[in-house]
């Protein structure tokens, strides 16, 4: 072979043309959110770090110790698999609907298009508060920390912690949902092995005192009925597991998304339902299932007590394991907050500056600015006004009412899409959801503080404001929806929920 048959045959080098960027545009293929930008893992990870597995650890899952005492386990155990019902809903609907949308427009294409928007406008408001809650609890933490080791900081300065913690979520946002996700990729992996660690340090001290009695209802709490005490903490358990969802909205941005998106939503309810299983057992066990019920989110009897008085600097990493946790979670919360917005305003449905990108990021910017201002507004002033421990169950009860809703309309969101298209299947796409539905109304009257079973604990004030709020705003939702129908009704068609998702 001559050197010019060679040359012929060989096909010449040419510099990869690097993608096409967007401009900050609304609508088209060339100028939305960036297709195929992350895989499975950082997918995955995204409903992960929404689950805020460490301050669920620590703060969450305790709370159910004053009904379940000693045989909390078994209530986790009970809550994950409550939970794994309505994550195999939003699997099922993520792989037919892969739209950043998400839930709300399983809601559209479900139910019916007026449901969809109600549905996008808690989840927003939901999600949007997350930050800000996650944060303040970053900034009573490390201020509270800090001022336990040295006495000079002031305990009251947590605001600076807000501010950063705000700053370092806003750039990774506007960085585009690569960054944002290796973000919590990162954040996530790091709290798990830290919880995963200690958690088998637990369980070795325990030595003899290891076992498997505390999966039975026989260290309930004193004045608790065997059944009752454990079905009363998997309730407080449940609310634990509230974000496995939040991989939803990345479905435009996802390679493969029909399937990865169902992966991670059920992979996320199940890998982190594991773990709490995992971790609750092993301080069971270790401080000792009769005196368990007792035990808190702080104090002496608490993770943060256990680990300070029984293994010395141990505190250390639970302390940056529940710092990374609340960092990691905003930054789920505001991707997810932001893609919905997007997904909403590029269909008119929500004000359509919302559905602007940057023109090399591909990140909502306009969304992600609102995120930003709302993040640092509600923190501080909340914060200044109640004290930030006030302010953060404040804003967590309202958003735990409003997932709670949101979880149940994709349940029933479930069985109505099946009903109406090809592929039902009885079990998997009608009992599943109507089993859903139903362990999820006690977590809901839990998580408003109505007290329609005995367990329920009334909310004072001002936590118990959380509810008017969110009644307010779901009342003002309704009458812009009420605005559009008339105005936009077109707007309100199926065709435009369409436009939304994705056919791929």
């Amino acid at each position: 072979m001559d050197l010019p048959e060679l040359a012929v045959r060989l096909k010449p080098w040419r510099p990869r043309p690097r993608p096409a960027e967007a401009g900050p545009l609304v609508g088209g293929t060339g100028t939305g959110l960036r297709r195929d930008a992350v895989g499975g893992a950082d997918v995955l990870f995204q409903s992960v770090t929404a689950m805020a597995p460490a301050a669920a650890v620590v703060a969450s899952i305790p709370g159910g110790a004053p009904f379940a005492g000693g045989s909390l386990p078994l209530s986790v155990l009970l809550a994950l698999t409550a939970s794994l019902l309505t994550a195999s809903c939003l699997g099922e609907l993520a792989r037919h609907l892969p739209a950043a949308g998400s839930v709300a427009t399983y809601a559209a294409r479900g139910l019916h298009p007026a449901a969809g928007f109600l549905v996008a406008w808690g989840y927003v408001f939901a999600e949007a508060l997350v930050p800000p809650l996650v944060l303040l609890q970053l900034g009573f933490t490390v201020a509270g920390t800090l001022h336990r080791q040295w006495a000079a900081y002031p305990a009251g300065l947590w605001w600076p912690w807000v501010l950063a913690g705000a700053a370092a979520v806003a750039a990774a946002g506007y960085r585009g949902i690569r960054a944002s996700a290796r973000l919590g990729t990162v954040l996530g992996a790091f709290e798990i092995a830290v919880l995963v660690v200690f958690a088998v340090l637990l369980i070795v001290r325990a030595g003899k005192d290891n076992t498997l009695s505390v999966f039975t209802p026989s260290h309930t709490a004193p004045g608790e009925s065997a059944v009752g005490g454990v079905l009363a903490g998997s309730v407080y358990c449940l609310l634990a597991f509230a974000g496995f969802e939040a991989a939803a909205p990345l479905a435009e941005e996802a390679r493969r998304s029909r399937r990865t998106v169902r992966r991670a939503v059920v992979g996320a309810a199940l890998g982190v339902g594991a773990l709490y299983v995992l971790t609750t057992y092993a301080m069971t066990v270790f401080h000792g299932p009769g005196r368990f019920a007792g035990f808190a989110a702080n104090g002496d009897a608490s993770w943060d007590g256990v680990a300070r008085g029984a293994f010395g600097l141990m505190w250390v990493p639970v302390f940056l394991a529940v710092v990374n946790s609340c960092v990691a979670n905003a930054n789920a919360g505001a991707s997810a907050a932001t893609r919905t917005a997007y997904a909403f305003g590029r269909a008119g449905l929500f004000p359509r500056p919302l559905a602007a990108v940057h023109a090399r990021h591909r990140s909502p910017v306009t969304a992600l600015a609102a995120q930003t201002v709302v993040t640092v507004v509600v923190a501080l002033a909340l914060g200044f006004v109640y004290g930030p421990v006030t302010a953060f169950y404040l804003i967590a009860t309202g958003v735990v009412i409003v997932v709670v809703v949101v979880y149940i309309a994709a349940d029933l969101a479930c069985a109505g899409y099946f009903l109406r298209n090809p592929g039902l299947r009885p079990v998997r796409h009608l009992l599943v959801p109507a089993l859903a539905s139903a362990v999820l109304v006690p977590a809901l009257f839990t998580a408003a503080g109505l007290p329609v079973f005995s367990f329920v604990t009334p909310l004072e004030p001002p936590v118990s404001y959380a509810g008017a709020a969110v009644g307010a705003w779901l009342l003002l939702g309704t009458g812009v929806l009420l605005v559009l129908r008339r105005r936009y009704p077109e707007r309100l068609s199926g065709s435009a929920f369409e436009g939304v998702e994705m056919d791929r």
